[in-house]
């Protein structure tokens, strides 16, 4: 399976069940578009329905749904920004609750879009760290 070779390190980290959802959109899209990036993002956008990114890894959402606006478009378009696998499409609690866990500084002043912000960038970090 291609998809094993490919995995990014973060669905590695993260559950079996995350890295199935991965793989088996990742290998379903090479069989239609081919390897190489639209495959990924294609494989990105299957777990960003089930999974939110936390760290260095992806922990399974309370509900199933796009994550945000890039999401909940054609699996494998390339245009629009996403979140990076912070689900935008949480509730605010939601966020500051991560943000709390991720000790994220100045977080009880922040707006969902400044959480969400702030999850990102976090989560960059804690990514780059994992793979040093």
């Amino acid at each position: 399976m291609p998809a094993r070779e490919d995995m990014p390190s973060t669905v590695r980290r993260s559950s079996k069940k995350a890295q199935r959802t991965w793989a088996k959109a990742h290998d379903s899209a090479v069989e239609t578009y081919g390897e190489g990036e639209r495959a990924h993002r294609t494989a990105f956008a299957a777990l960003k329905h089930t999974h939110e990114k936390v760290a260095d890894h992806w922990e399974r959402k309370d509900e199933n749904g796009p994550s945000d606006a890039q999401a909940a478009r054609r699996a494998g378009a390339a245009d629009g920004d996403t979140a990076g696998g912070v689900d935008a499409n949480a509730s605010k609690k939601h966020l500051y609750e991560l943000a709390k866990r991720m000790d994220v500084p100045g977080r009880s002043t922040m707006s969902k879009d400044e959480l969400v912000e702030a999850l990102d960038k976090a989560n960059r970090r804690a990514t780059a760290r994992a793979r040093r």
